[in-house]
């Protein structure tokens, strides 16, 4: 559903004129450096119908790879409707980014970079669908900065995000760049820490050529193989469970081995999800989504002992969750931490009043837990 949503409201901005820029713009309600942002963020289409993009120089646009995998072009959708070309810049970059050269973009603001403090607020800055133009969400906050020592590490937050914004600014309150938004889901949201964009550049060019086509056809089709396992509950073939596994390692994205790794798990190949889970966690252990991700197919796989390391980081990072409360309470009793179990009934108790009566009774006469699976 939200995919059809996001191509129905790309067609419908390549279709209509969104206002011009001698009409009033969009209400914003955010400080006025992060409405000011809005300048520097550009809407674009590519292999993703609606994505966007930020201005670092005159002539200069960085993006989401994923927005636009293995195309040459780009379309740059102007707020007065007219639209521009960019080209891809090749590089062998190891990450969900990429650059974007274009000649005609107008005069404008370019965005000003600098590194996230933790707790502070930060705003996503993206091409809205539906009101078809570029918009500042309410503001979010910094969860957890880019582990040192994992050059492929994201910035973690609270600030909204959605179909659309991939390519996107995550601004601070200054309105400066301090991520490109990336993911997200469950209220949690990441964004490639804006200090790469440094990388990013020494490792682009044509020299770069082979590398980025590697990267780029890899990550079209990964998502084009996931785009035709959802909503698939069936058994998967070997061949397609190692394709999926293979062609997502290979798009240098660590969200696109979350998304195999749920795939797989779907259809009941834990042992590959499993390590695509532990794959992308190394790369990035602040990861909340991708931990719970690994809980829930080791839970599934009845590997309760296993589980207890995550669920442990979990309830440090979103311990008021339902699910992974009840994971907690499940896992430390037959994986034998009876002290996680107790902790996360007493949270459950003062959280979710509702489920504490089943979960105590789990507790008081637990059943047998299931078997392990391969």
């Amino acid at each position: 559903m939200i995919q059809q949503q996001v191509v129905a409201g790309a067609a419908l901005w390549l279709a209509m004129a969104i206002p011009t820029q001698s009409q009033e713009p969009p209400a914003c309600s955010a400080p006025q450096p992060v409405c000011d942002a809005r300048g520097f963020v550009f809407a674009i289409s590519a292999f993703d119908p609606l994505g966007s993009a930020v201005r670092i120089a005159p002539d200069m646009l960085v993006t989401a790879r994923h927005v636009v995998a293995d195309e040459a072009e780009v379309t740059v959708l102007l707020e007065d409707g007219t639209r521009r070309t960019a080209r891809i810049v090749p590089t062998s970059f190891a990450g969900d980014m990429v650059l974007l050269s274009i000649d005609d973009l107008p005069e404008g603001p370019v965005a000003t970079l600098d590194d996230a403090d933790a707790g502070e607020d930060v705003f996503t800055v993206g091409a809205d669908a539906a009101r078809r133009t570029v918009v500042a969400y309410d503001a979010g906050a910094v969860t957890a900065l880019p582990e040192a020592g994992h050059p492929r590490a994201r910035l973690h937050s609270t600030a909204y995000s959605q179909p659309g914004n991939s390519g996107g600014a995550l601004v601070d309150a200054e309105g400066r760049l301090v991520g490109i938004v990336a993911s997200g889901g469950e209220g949690r949201f990441e964004a490639v820490p804006a200090a790469t964009i440094e990388t990013l550049h020494k490792q682009s060019g044509p020299e770069h050529a082979d590398e980025g086509a590697e990267t780029g056809a890899a990550t079209r089709i990964c998502i084009v193989k996931l785009e035709g396992l959802r909503g698939s509950r069936g058994p998967m073939a070997e061949e397609d469970a190692s394709s999926v596994a293979t062609s997502c390692r290979r798009s240098n994205n660590r969200q696109n081995l979350d998304l195999a790794a749920q795939a797989l798990a779907q259809a009941g190949r834990t042992a590959k999800a499993i390590a695509l889970y532990e794959e992308a966690l190394s790369l990035d252990p602040n990861a909340v989504n991708t931990r719970f991700g690994l809980a829930v197919t080791l839970h599934i796989a009845g590997r309760y002992a296993d589980e207890i390391t995550h669920l442990k980081e979990l309830m440090q990072s979103a311990g008021e969750d339902g699910q992974v409360l009840r994971l907690a309470i499940q896992a430390g009793t037959w994986g034998g931490d009876t002290v996680l179990a107790a902790q996360a009934y007493a949270v459950l108790e003062r959280t979710n009043p509702q489920m504490a009566p089943a979960a105590r009774r789990f507790l008081d006469n637990p059943p047998p837990a299931p078997p392990r699976r391969n």
